[in-house]
């Protein structure tokens, strides 16, 4: 069966040297605990299918942005995608940023097909990792072995991105002993070319809606690898949005990404398509060909997939075989469908690759930073890409 991948064979020499300039590069988790997250491989994408999975991702961009615009303020169909009502006043009250704009650090999820086909699996628009495996990793591995890379751009991307949001403060959980959100906060921090203090989401407090950190200093813009609807869960979080709502507090990316994160928009986006609303006639071809049909109940007589529209690394999937059995579940990942709804996607098999690893299913990665599609994470891994896939290189012919 021909293929719009080609996987080349493994680098040459040995890992741990090769782990080691990775480290020195800003790639500090190449291994972890002894388990090897990188693949010293290389996926080569035919150029034809790039170009046409760039196009489709800017497209698929200007569909859920208008789909953005149509659920904001509207409190029914927040609930219906699953946003907590804590943050419905945060929503309301603070400005939705211009078009294309809405979140300016996000990244597609795709089933991309041996035969170029491309399916819509998810977009993160909220707290997206893989960008040090994108950004830094990739390039150095592609070049190499002098295999052509869009993700070049990504850098600028980032310092553009940041010299309009201007960030004091970059945060996330465990910073300093998680390496892979640390590792990226630092990494943005540094081609954002900026000022910036990375800091412990934990050490955070608030103070009559002013957030501060360990040392007593009033943080007012902050880039933080925190999951927005985690605020209707953690103790904090209402005091959190309302620091945010009242504009003591700048959050990046911006409230509305939320919006966007929530798997349920690809079931509002789908439902409008399938009314004939909002969409012109280019959208409805973007929709028809790309978006999963995607409901808030599960419709479908088989063959689907279930997950919460919180989901993250793969935790609450759940794969339904042609029978409407379930025949596989991630167990690896956190369950997030006790706390939030679920949606109902239907079922798109991920490509199954040859890697010296063995036989792996690709995730295709495709970064927004900015407004522009920029840049490609390959993670290969099972059926469900969950916590343990493992990273791997791609390029272009």
């Amino acid at each position: 069966m021909s293929s719009i991948f080609e996987v080349l064979a493994p680098g040459t020499g040995e890992r741990a040297e090769r782990v080691e300039q990775l480290r020195q590069l800003g790639f500090a988790w190449a291994d972890l605990e002894d388990e090897e997250y990188w693949l010293d491989q290389i996926v080569v994408m035919n150029g034809e299918t790039y170009r046409e999975l760039e196009e489709a991702s800017s497209r698929l961009w200007g569909v859920l942005d208008k789909t953005v615009r149509y659920v904001h303020k509207r409190r029914d169909l927040y609930e219906l995608i699953g946003i907590p009502q804590i943050l419905w006043d945060m929503l309301d009250d603070c400005p939705i940023p211009d078009k294309g704009l809405i979140s300016r650090y996000a990244r597609f999820d795709y089933a991309v097909g041996h035969d170029g086909s491309i399916k819509l699996y998810e977009l993160n628009a909220d707290t997206p990792t893989g960008y040090v495996e994108a950004s830094i990793a990739t390039p150095w591995l592609c070049g190499e072995a002098g295999i052509p890379t869009p993700n070049g751009r990504m850098k600028e991307l980032v310092k553009a991105a940041w010299a309009v949001e201007r960030p004091d403060t970059a945060a996330c959980v465990a910073y300093g002993s998680h390496l892979e959100d640390s590792g990226t906060i630092e990494a943005l921090v540094k081609h954002s070319g900026l000022p910036v203090t990375c800091v412990d989401c934990l050490d955070l407090w608030i103070d009559e809606g002013i957030v501060k950190d360990a040392t007593g200093r009033e943080i007012k813009r902050m880039f933080a690898l925190y999951p927005k609807e985690w605020m209707a869960v953690d103790d904090g979080g209402d005091a959190l949005a309302y620091a945010i709502e009242t504009g003591r507090l700048a959050l990046f990316n911006g409230p509305h990404s939320i919006l966007l994160q929530s798997k349920g928009l690809l079931a509002a986006a789908w439902g409008l398509y399938e009314l004939g609303l909002l969409f012109d006639e280019q959208e409805q071809e973007t929709i028809e060909k790309y978006i999963l049909p995607t409901y808030n109940k599960p419709v479908f007589s088989g063959s689907y997939v279930s997950k919460s529209m919180f989901g993250r690394e793969g935790g609450s999937v759940r794969m339904f075989n042609e029978q409407g059995e379930m025949d596989i579940q991630d167990e690896a990942g956190f369950d997030t469908s006790v706390l939030f709804p679920s949606v109902y996607q239907l079922r798109a098999e991920l490509p199954r690759i040859e890697t010296a690893a063995g036989p792996r299913h690709l995730l295709t990665g495709m970064f927004v930073i900015n407004g522009q599609p920029c840049g490609l994470l390959g993670r290969a891994g099972g059926l469900i890409t969950g916590n343990t896939s493992h990273f791997i290189a791609m390029g272009v012919k």
